[in-house]
């Protein structure tokens, strides 16, 4: 039984404890500590999904030649990692030509892993948004061939019928897959006012460990137009959005919130 479904329903007046559900941060100086501070709230993080590599024999059944793109779509660090896994698994060297797309600067900025970092082919946008990658795609897809890297079952549809009604030459590739984690130790034991998710499968994961969950007074917390879409389609009240005009990121949306709903430390 999941203790959330026993609170009484409307939105909660004071919140005590928020379940982000991703892995806690490797440093301390996260913004999200800050907000514990300033709040005097807990977080407690729980990845709701993992992803699984999709090993190189089962990639090559995708007849994609990766070395023939001149130009790569990011959406997240996982999606670089598995990319650049990949090439090294396929024993593929990438053209020091290739551009680079991506849909934010922390994304952009996380290819110095891997490559020599130069602004002449890396690209993001402005402000974390489709919009904006697209934006920065336009300026620059002239004769590129683009190619997607995504997990095979979160591909964002609007990128991609963007690619499509744009004309653009390009081809998706699945690296890696996302699966539901068990997120039933966490929420058994404990209560949470606020539970944020930052992706369509992290929604899709909480009702896989629990088909008949009920909101029942949960603040639900939500970043990006896919992640809104999947909520609302699980028939749950969205209460907290990011990005917004005065949130960009999640934690700027929950200091925004927990303005309201708790008194400062």
């Amino acid at each position: 039984m999941v203790k959330n479904e026993s609170k009484s329903s409307g939105t909660a007046k004071t919140v005590k404890r928020i379940l982000i559900s991703q892995p806690r941060p490797e440093s301390e100086k996260s913004p999200y500590f800050e907000l514990e501070r300033k709040y005097n709230v807990e977080l407690v993080f729980h990845p709701f999904i993992k992803l699984e590599g999709i090993p190189a024999r089962e990639f090559r059944k995708q007849k994609i030649d990766i070395a023939s793109f001149t130009a790569v779509v990011f959406t997240s660090r996982n999606a670089i990692d598995h990319f650049f896994r990949m090439c090294e698994e396929m024993k593929i060297t990438i053209s020091q030509d290739t551009k680079y797309f991506c849909i934010t600067e922390a994304v952009a900025l996380y290819l110095q892993k891997f490559i020599l970092y130069r602004k002449r082919k890396v690209f993001y946008g402005a402000d974390g948004t489709n919009k904006s990658l697209f934006d920065v795609i336009n300026k620059h897809k002239e004769n590129e061939r683009i190619l997607y890297v995504c997990s095979e079952n979160q591909q964002d549809n609007e990128i991609v019928n963007w690619l499509k009604n744009n004309k653009c030459e390009f081809q998706l590739a699945f690296m890696y897959r996302t699966v539901s984690n068990d997120i039933k130790e966490v929420i058994d034991k404990t209560v949470f006012d606020v539970i944020c998710f930052f992706t369509p499968s992290g929604v899709k994961s909480l009702f896989d460990n629990y088909p008949k969950f009920k909101q029942n007074g949960v603040v639900v917390g939500a970043f990006g137009q896919n992640t809104f879409k999947a909520i609302e389609e699980a028939g749950l009240e969205l209460g907290i959005k990011a990005p917004a005009p005065q949130a960009p990121s999640m934690v700027a949306a929950l200091d925004q919130f927990l303005a309201v709903h708790t008194k400062k430390k």
